[in-house]
């Protein structure tokens, strides 16, 4: 305040010099007074008008520009559990965003072979929002996740969230004869059952189910985020010394369902599986593979015998290279080493890439650095589904 009076002392002395002229005006900002930053207008006034002080409504531009700022959403806090199959895509998942803090599980069995798990500091997960990332590549590991699963929603967290890459089951189901067990529909309804959070509901984040279907399998109680590995490819495929040469071959009309609107920007071949007898021919449907980079796109493989036929049939239709990709690998019995690599430019004798994501993790460890294989990671997709 010394400082102010300071300085109006020095106006007034000032204004009296302009005493002489009918009105004269002299304006400065005061950009401090006390603790309050506002903008001031200090007026002297000629004759026996009083020093004014004048307060403006607006506030100053670095405080607009301070409260702009402050409205930018931050990012949402998530601790990430995760079974010691998906380790390694947990680690990558937390190294997308800082956002994301790994927390581990102790998987322990008792002697006579159940689960005895713990959740370590589970206080400390209180009012927090947690996610699971699952892994349920085989009957014998679904019953110990699922126990954490249902156990996690029960600690006084804010939200819960599963992150299920790929789900498994109905992979093959066909409900052709009576008495045939749904265990898409089984596994969904237990999923559906998982016990709603202080925050609402579950989600469950999954990527290219297999069957559209199952996505109506589930109950109101969880919330099915279905995510695709699709972008992947389109990043990939646009990096390639040959991308302007790219067309899309899917192996049958389900896939051309599934897909074709992701990859509309492409020429595309469609392929149709013909039962002779016992032997399944691959035959184009529509569509022209010459002088093309073929890239055949599936949601899964298993035995790999489909994307074999549909390779051979488009190296004979005259594809300068053929490559392949599906969002999960399973390839049951190792069943990848079927697939060669082309060995630069030879189509008949293999693949120039073969694509599949980290759903698997299996597969991951299995196909590593082997030809024709190359991974693409869910990694950044599953750390942007989180902040959802």
């Amino acid at each position: 305040m010394a400082a102010i009076s300071a300085q109006l002392a020095s106006f007034k002395s000032f204004s009296s010099l302009l005493n002489d002229k009918k009105c004269s005006r002299f304006r400065c900002q005061i950009k401090s007074f006390g603790n309050q930053h506002s903008n001031w207008s200090v007026e002297f006034l000629s004759g026996k008008e009083s020093v004014h002080l004048i307060r403006n409504s607006s506030p100053p531009i670095s405080m607009a520009a301070s409260a702009a700022g402050s409205a930018v959403k931050p990012a949402k806090k998530v601790c990430l559990f995760y079974c010691a199959e998906t380790e390694v895509l947990a680690k990558r998942i937390a190294a997308e965003s800082d956002a994301i803090e790994l927390r581990s599980i102790n998987w322990r069995t008792f002697d006579d072979g159940f689960p005895n798990l713990f959740i370590p500091n589970a206080n400390g997960i209180r009012g927090q929002n947690v996610a699971f990332l699952a892994s349920f590549s085989s009957p014998a590991v679904i019953f110990e996740q699922l126990s954490v699963i249902y156990a996690l929603p029960k600690l006084f967290i804010s939200s819960f969230t599963l992150v299920l890459p790929f789900f498994p089951t109905g992979t093959s189901e066909r409900m052709e004869d009576e008495g045939d067990v749904a265990t898409a529909f089984t596994l969904a309804r237990i999923l559906s059952h998982i016990p709603t959070s202080r925050g609402g509901p579950t989600s469950l984040v999954t990527f290219d189910i297999h069957a559209l279907q199952e996505r109506f399998y589930f109950g109101d109680t969880i919330l099915p985020c279905f995510e695709s590995g699709i972008p992947l490819l389109k990043n990939r495929l646009q990096k390639l010394p040959d991308s302007d040469k790219i067309s899309i071959a899917f192996p049958d009309d389900g896939a051309w369902k599934r897909f074709h609107k992701q990859l509309q920007h492409f020429p595309t071949i469609v392929c149709n599986k013909v039962r002779i007898g016992d032997q399944r021919i691959v035959c184009i449907k529509e569509g022209d593979a010459t002088g093309r980079h073929v890239v055949i796109v599936d949601d899964l493989v298993q035995s790999g015998g489909t994307l074999i036929e549909c390779q051979k049939v488009l190296a004979a239709s005259g594809a300068t290279k053929i490559s392949a990709y599906v969002t999960h690998g399973i390839f049951p019995k190792s069943s990848w080493q079927r697939f060669e690599h082309d060995n630069g430019g030879q189509p008949e004798k293999g693949l120039t890439y073969f694509w599949i994501t980290d759903s698997c993790p299996h597969t991951v460890k299995e196909v590593k650095c082997k030809r024709p294989f190359e991974i693409l990671s869910l990694s950044g997709s599953i750390a942007a589904a989180l902040q959802v």
